[in-house]
């Protein structure tokens, strides 16, 4: 596997870009979230989730796919979208959330004008 993103599915509508970091840090290290929302920015219930090496994505995607988040079991797998420009929160891990309207956040978006928005960008 050579891209350091995976996709993360089935996510709970609750979980903040903090929850979601936290849990998939056992797989490595963490340097972006982006949870996908709506043009109103509630979560749509997926989210981009960057490593610092493809390795890292490859261990999330074997031993976090199909694990408990909140009230949801959720899907990992590799990212199939080009990265673009993020609309994520920047600086360090954890300062808080926010970033973008859910439009236009991420170029690849899905065709609707609706892109990546909340997330972090860590430091």
């Amino acid at each position: 596997m050579s891209c350091n993103r995976v996709y993360v599915g089935s996510l709970d509508w609750k979980i903040s870009a903090d929850e979601l970091a936290d849990h998939m840090a056992s797989a490595g290290e963490v340097v972006n979230v982006d949870i996908l929302t709506n043009s109103d920015g509630r979560s749509r219930g997926a989210a981009i989730v960057e490593y610092t090496t493809p390795q890292g994505a490859e261990m999330a995607i074997n031993t976090l796919h199909d694990t408990q988040l909140g009230e949801r079991q959720i899907l990992v797998r590799e990212d199939r979208k080009p990265k673009g420009k993020g609309g994520g929160f920047k600086g360090d891990r954890f300062k808080g959330g926010g970033g973008g309207s859910g439009r236009g956040g991420y170029n690849g978006g899905d065709g609707f004008g609706k892109g990546y928005g909340k997330g972090f960008k860590g430091g």
